[in-house]
C-alpha cells in the first residue's frame, strides 16, 4: 500500500533517529475499549454520554471530552471517576493498529529508539502497550498538540508519527519530521494542510517509507 501524500523531506541523519509515536489510533485502536469505558462511566454516574461520538473524535485530552458532558466544575471529579473505571473496561478490547508492531520493529532493526508520546495518562498508556506486547523505549503521557514537543525534544526525537492535526503541530513545535497516518479522525488532506511532511495510509506503509528515508 503506497502513501497517500508525501512532500520533500529533509535528508536523514547520519545515525538512525529516535522516532516518536502517538498512541490512540496510531499504534492502538482504543475505540472499542474507550467506548466500553464511557458506557460504564455513564451507567455508574447517570451522565448521558454518546460513546460513539466520543470515539469518533479521539486525540485531545480526556478533560476536553469530559467538558462536553458535565459542567466545568465537575470535570476533575468526573475525569477521576472515568479513569478509575478505565483499566477494567478499556484495555482488553483494544487492539494494535495495522502495521504497529512492524513499525516499532523497523526502527529497532535500524538501530533507532522508539518513544510513545500521548495525551492519554501515562499509566493507562503503559497498560495498553503491555497488554499488546508493544515495547517502546519510553512512554510519556499527558501531553497534547504543541505540548508533545517537550517530550520529543527531551528524547531527541527527529520523527513523530501521529494521526491527528495536533500531532502534526507537536512535531513542528519540536522541529521533528511529521509523519501522519490517516487512521484517526483527520482526513489525509486535513493532515497535509496542517503541515504534515508525509501522510501515509496507515502504519503498514511505515517500513517502506522508513527504509527510503534512511537510504
Amino acid at each position: 500500500m503506497s502513501s497517500l501524500t508525501t512532500s520533500e523531506t529533509t535528508p536523514p541523519p547520519a545515525a538512525p533517529p529516535t522516532v516518536g509515536f502517538d498512541l490512540d489510533l496510531t499504534l492502538i485502536d482504543t475505540r472499542p475499549g474507550i467506548k466500553a469505558a464511557w458506557e460504564a462511566f455513564s451507567a455508574e454516574t447517570g451522565v448521558p454520554v454518546d460513546a460513539d461520538l466520543v470515539v469518533s473524535r479521539l486525540g485531545p485530552p480526556l478533560e476536553h471530552e469530559m467538558a462536553y458532558w458535565v459542567p466545568e466544575a465537575l470535570v476533575p471529579e468526573m475525569v477521576a471517576r472515568y479513569r478509575a473505571l478505565y483499566p477494567a473496561y478499556a484495555i482488553e478490547p483494544s487492539a494494535p493498529m495495522p502495521g504497529a508492531r512492524d513499525a516499532i520493529r523497523a526502527v529497532r532493526e535500524a538501530g533507532g529508539r522508539t518513544i510513545v508520546v500521548t495525551a492519554k495518562n501515562g499509566p493507562h498508556a503503559e497498560l495498553h502497550l503491555a497488554h499488546l506486547g508493544i515495547e517502546p523505549d519510553a512512554v510519556v503521557g499527558g501531553l497534547w498538540a504543541e505540548g508533545k514537543a517537550e517530550a520529543l525534544r527531551a528524547h531527541g526525537a527527529q520523527v513523530y508519527v501521529g494521526d491527528h492535526v495536533g500531532d502534526v503541530r507537536g512535531a513542528a513545535a519540536a522541529n521533528a519530521l511529521s509523519v501522519a497516518v490517516a487512521t484517526g479522525p483527520c482526513a489525509p488532506e486535513e493532515l497535509k494542510e496542517a503541515g504534515a511532511d508525509v501522510v501515509l495510509t496507515d502504519l503498514t506503509d511505515f517500513r517502506p517509507w522508513w527504509e527510503g528515508y534512511l537510504a
